[in-house]
């Protein structure tokens, strides 16, 4: 287990308070905003690490870049993410987790794990863009 250091515990804070995910950089620039001295690799590590412990969220944005949001729980759960607001919903999908296990099995692998984001748009999002349109 890693120790809290300060440096640890301000990225632990600015992710809390963010909203929704957020890049190292995104999350870098906040905490320089507030006078933090904190550097961008530090940043960088702590977030791998609360990612690592189960402490934040992490996922691949649909451009690739790795984005983080303080995890609300340590139960495996997956992401309902919407492209244009980033507004983020924790579901559990059961179907989801019955076939990666079979879908494993199938195939002879024991001890599979899986990562599943869902990517659309919310409700709000959606009722602006078909009122733009």
């Amino acid at each position: 287990m890693k120790r809290n250091t300060w440096q640890r515990e301000a990225v632990r804070g600015a992710l809390g308070a963010s909203e929704g995910f957020v890049s190292a950089q995104g999350l870098h620039a906040t905490l320089h905003a507030t006078g933090s001295p904190i550097g961008l690799a530090t940043v960088y590590r702590a977030l791998a690490d609360l990612a690592a412990d189960g402490s934040a969220d992490s996922l691949q944005s649909p451009e690739g870049e790795s984005l983080y949001r303080a995890c609300s729980t340590n139960d495996h759960h997956h992401h309902l993410i919407c492209r244009n607001c980033g507004l983020t919903v924790e579901i559990e999908a059961d179907a989801v987790e019955t076939w990666a296990k079979n879908v494993a099995s199938e195939h002879g692998f024991t001890e599979a794990a899986h990562v599943v984001d869902v990517f659309g748009l919310c409700a709000t999002c959606a009722a602006s863009a078909a009122s733009a349109g």
